[in-house]
């Protein structure tokens, strides 16, 4: 018995709207060339048990070939796109049945009925996605020929669209996966924001010095000095000496205000009243401490700083 051969023009129309984006479509759900899956296997094995055959495929197609994601009852991983029955079964629409494609002139020809796997018997249900796209089929095959009843066309409808349904599952678990990193990273990018905003908005930091903790008004530094294991905050009106690192002063000071100028300096912007050469001359203007005449103080510029330094600087 042979099966009437689809008008022609459906078959170019549903090609010709659907097999651009087809392709395209697939690799979004991340599945080709993968590790075979519990799931789909089993719905594989279920469609082989319900349809009475021996074989059973998941097959996916891409531009050129056909892909098992799980087969029963064959060993081949893929398959040139031209010779899978499938291409046809998954643009009709429903259940594709051939019952003996040797007696078929569409496929008797076909080197997958001329020779091993010797296929006769061949039943497709179109693997056809939420958004309208055709990726392939669920299909049985068996080497003699056969034909499905009612109940088992229905059942292998069913299962094509459980095998559906665990592909667009797989997708969107990937598009909400992405989604959740993506969000991370606005939310990293957004932390970032705010913690360089608080840092740069401080107006005010806390030294330890012996059992005491003091507050320096960030205005009032003019620059820190590197000594060993310590660092000096010299401010308008003292020197206050403090276990710590210069890392550790550059990261609390609001950075809009302060550079680093040298691998042992940190100074504030707004003290700088001159660059001469190699060095920054800070005024002390407005210091109380004993002794002070006033005289700008010269803080060395690292060679690796300077054109920090000067990038920042508004210069004429």
């Amino acid at each position: 018995m042979k099966i009437p051969k689809q008008a022609a023009p459906a078959n170019a129309a549903l090609r010709q709207t659907n097999e651009p984006k087809r392709p395209e479509a697939l690799p979004g759900y991340q599945v080709l060339d993968l590790n075979p899956e519990q799931v789909f296997d089993d719905l594989a094995q279920l469609s082989a048990f319900v349809c009475g055959t021996p074989m059973a495929l998941v097959s996916l197609l891409d531009g050129e070939r056909q892909w098992f994601k799980a087969k029963v009852g064959l060993d081949l991983k893929q398959m040139p796109r031209e010779h899978a029955f499938c291409q046809d079964a998954m643009r009709a629409g429903d259940v594709q049945e051939i019952p003996d494609a040797a007696a078929d002139a569409r496929f008797a020809l076909n080197p997958l009925v001329t020779g091993a796997p010797n296929i006769r018997f061949y039943a497709g249900a179109p693997l056809l996605t939420s958004e309208g796209q055709l990726l392939g089929t669920l299909c049985a095959l068996d080497t003699v020929p056969r034909q499905l009843s009612a109940d088992q066309r229905e059942a292998l409808r069913i299962l094509a669209r459980q095998v559906t349904g665990h592909l667009e599952l797989r997708r969107i678990r990937r598009q909400l996966e992405d989604e959740r990193q993506q969000l991370a990273g606005l939310l990293r990018m957004a932390t970032n924001s705010d913690e360089a905003a608080y840092a740069n908005g401080r107006t005010e930091i806390f030294v330890k010095q012996d059992q005491r903790l003091v507050r320096v008004a960030t205005a009032d530094l003019r620059y820190v000095e590197a000594l060993g294991d310590y660092v000096t905050l010299h401010t308008t009106r003292e020197r206050l000496t403090v276990y710590g690192t210069m890392k550790d002063l550059e990261t609390k000071l609001p950075a809009r205000d302060f550079a680093r100028v040298h691998r042992k300096y940190i100074v504030r912007l707004d003290r700088i009243a001159a660059i001469e050469a190699d060095t920054a001359l800070l005024d002390s203007s407005g210091g109380h401490l004993a002794g002070q005449t006033g005289a700008p103080v010269r803080v060395p510029i690292g060679s690796s700083y300077k054109a920090g330094l000067l990038g920042r600087l508004n210069l004429v």
